[in-house]
């Protein structure tokens, strides 16, 4: 079984596609990486993945349960982009929202969240309101609201966004532990350094096209790195 699976998937916006015929198999327990430039179509994948858009033409499943139903969701956790809430709301007070809706109370809300705050160094901001916080902080607190509750499937779209190199480190080692815990983690990303230390597994989106989709041993055996790799890629795209 894998975590998702894309199957002939088209998304039109008038006569253009912003998706078209794609095919992606995200294999459980590994680091796959989503890789295209600004404009490729990843957002709207990961949209129709959430079934937060619909798809013109094809089918996604979420653990071999389509994804329209609402049971392909359960397990899986999400942060967009921008991670924002309702601005008067504390660091702590925005994970207990995200806890309680998950269905945790008590002591194991509470250890869930203190382990939370720890794991992304954000201990000290737990009485600050979101307001008040940098942009890196409140991305930071988006994150942490993954680490509560319960998931196998993580999905982040650009999470290394806002974050500095000690956040993108410490964000890098938090995702090889949930690897090591056997969950399943979808980065849709355009920081290619990054995604080439932490994947096992990559595809490369263009113009709504699946140019390659494979593990980053087989670009290394290549005699490539993933940078040269996907420039040349793209570049015969233009």
């Amino acid at each position: 079984m894998n975590a998702i699976e894309v199957r002939g998937v088209k998304k039109s916006y008038g006569p253009d596609f912003s998706l078209h015929d794609v095919n992606l198999e995200v294999k459980m327990g590994k680091i796959f990486a989503l890789l295209g430039p600004n404009g490729a179509g990843k957002t709207t994948l990961v949209k129709l993945i959430l079934n937060l858009m619909h798809a013109d033409h094809g089918e996604i499943k979420i653990k071999d349960i389509p994804s329209h139903l609402a049971s392909s969701r359960v397990g899986v956790g999400f942060i967009p982009e921008k991670f924002s809430f309702f601005p008067y709301y504390t660091v702590r007070g925005v994970l207990e929202f995200f806890g309680t809706m998950k269905g945790l109370k008590g002591l194991d809300l509470k250890t869930q969240i203190d382990n939370a705050l720890k794991d992304l160094d954000i201990a000290e901001l737990q009485n600050r309101k979101l307001q008040s916080l940098s942009k890196g902080q409140v991305q930071r607190t988006g994150l942490a609201s993954l680490l509560v509750g319960e998931h196998d499937v993580l999905i982040l779209d650009e999470p290394f966004s806002g974050l500095d190199p000690i956040g993108m480190r410490d964000l890098k080692d938090i995702i090889r532990r949930q690897r090591a815990e056997g969950k399943t983690i979808f980065l849709n990303s355009h920081i290619l350094s990054e995604m080439e230390q932490i994947c096992d597994d990559v595809a490369i989106l263009n113009k709504g096209e699946i140019l390659f989709s494979g593990s980053i041993q087989s670009i290394a055996d290549k005699g490539q790195n993933l940078e040269d790799f996907f420039y040349q890629l793209v570049s015969k795209k233009e």
